[in-house]
């Protein structure tokens, strides 16, 4: 396919029932995208992000999107398909496209039948990617079908975009093409069948099931899944990598996508290709820490309480790492990135950094490497990246773990270390040896 050309939408048969889907890209990866409860796989290339977004993941993976059955150009239904259905409509669409395994990226409601497909066929699944969404949805209140019907009477306006895609909301020509994304996505009965299943998905009794490489990515101020269901669905998945990202889209093509991008061609790929643009590339020294035992301690004190401590702790590494002239690169739910051009500052930044989390109760262990590492937008990748954050895995509570390099590069600033001795980095060549700084 020529690189401005748009896909062509071709059909699987579930059943007996037809779904509508489109290819973009040749691979050698496969990335199937489940929608939430709007789709127009056609008219969706009308939106201003969608097939930019879809452009840049197929420069390293072919792309799947489809409509499923109920919406779009798939086959309507009388009432909104099972999880399990929805799954069988999967399966289909791999059948013809022939593809044996591949990353399921889900978005709002898809991320619960995204979720079950992994945990029950981790065979045709490679990694997972759950995007905006939640395994049950308890933030909804008492009167929610009153406020279902309030919705439907506004569908086919464009209203729903203050909430999908606050940060387009205010350009008339969107909203009005939003409007007719509306329309074409579903009837306003078929939505409301879509919204009263959805409320009652859960899917957080076989979250503990899913086995396959997980990256959950959840916008800071989203509108229609609350950040905090988002945080609860990384716990909840073992050894999953959550994401936040600042502003309040709920749609993943909108607003901000370049870190997103490229924490997703890292997660799938296992490297940044800067396709984008050209990189900068500098030598920093990487800073990783993470607050130990954080799951327990959020179960321990309950979601509020672990709520105002993530923001205490949030603000404390905001106010440390400007201290030392370091730049925060970006949250990692219960850890940050961060870089300095001062591999002795970030050390002093490090160390400062857990003794005042400490002080709030909250255990942190550091990770830090000196080394070149690419600049794109608001985020970084490179080695120097994978190497910190292998660092900081090795790491004990309260402590700061630096490699070699840092060690050489701050000779005669006035700190100590104690040698942890000689480790395999996973992913990375030879043996590391690890210190453990102190002031």
């Amino acid at each position: 396919m020529d690189a401005m050309e748009l896909p062509v939408t071709r059909y699987a048969l579930s059943g007996d029932v037809s779904v509508a889907f489109q290819v973009m890209g040749d691979g050698p990866l496969d990335i199937i995208l489940i929608p939430g409860f709007m789709s127009h796989i056609e008219f969706q290339h009308e939106l201003a992000g969608w097939t930019a977004f879809l452009r840049r993941l197929s420069k390293f993976a072919r792309v799947i999107t489809f409509d499923k059955r109920g919406q779009g150009l798939s086959d309507k239904m009388s009432d909104a398909p099972s999880l399990e259905q929805r799954m069988d409509d999967v399966r289909a669409i791999m059948d013809v496209v022939g593809s044996k395994r591949a990353t399921l990226f889900g978005h709002s409601e898809g991320c619960a039948m995204s979720i079950l497909f992994a945990a029950t066929y981790p065979e045709r699944v490679s990694k997972l990617i759950l995007c905006g969404g939640y395994g049950k949805r308890r933030d909804l209140p008492d009167n929610f079908e009153e406020l279902i019907r309030e919705r439907i009477k506004l569908w086919g306006t464009g209203a729903m975009m203050k909430r999908v895609a606050p940060s387009l909301a205010a350009n008339a020509d969107a909203v009005a093409q939003f409007a007719k994304f509306e329309r074409l996505s579903a009837s306003p009965g078929a939505v409301k069948s879509f919204m009263l299943l959805n409320a009652q998905i859960d899917v957080s009794s076989i979250l503990p099931s899913v086995r396959v490489p997980t990256l959950v990515l959840h916008r800071q101020k989203d509108l229609v899944i609350p950040v905090e269901l988002g945080r609860e669905l990384a716990a909840q998945i073992q050894d999953a990598k959550f994401i936040e990202y600042p502003g309040g889209d709920h749609a993943f093509f909108t607003g901000d996508v370049e870190a997103s991008l490229g924490d997703i061609e890292e997660f799938v790929t296992g490297h940044r290709d800067g396709s984008s643009g050209d990189l900068e590339r500098v030598l920093s020294t990487v800073l990783f820490t993470d607050i130990v035992d954080s799951t327990r301690s959020a179960a321990a004190i309950g979601d509020l309480a672990w709520r105002r401590l993530l923001d205490s702790h949030d603000q404390l590494a905001i106010q440390t790492i400007a201290k030392h002239r370091g730049t925060l690169v970006k949250s990692t739910g219960d850890g940050i990135l961060a870089t300095f051009d001062g591999p002795g500052r970030a050390v002093r930044c490090a160390l400062a950094f857990g003794a005042a989390a400490k002080q709030i109760g909250l255990p942190t262990r550091a990770g830090l490497h000196t080394g070149e590492i690419e600049i794109r937008g608001h985020d970084i990748g490179g080695v120097a990246v994978h190497a910190a954050a292998r660092v900081m895995a090795h790491s004990q509570p309260d402590e700061v773990l630096v490699s070699r390099v840092v060690t050489d590069l701050v000779a005669g600033a006035g700190l100590k270390f104690a040698e942890r001795g000689s480790h395999e980095l996973k992913g990375l060549p030879g043996r590391w040896d690890l210190f453990a700084a102190s002031a």
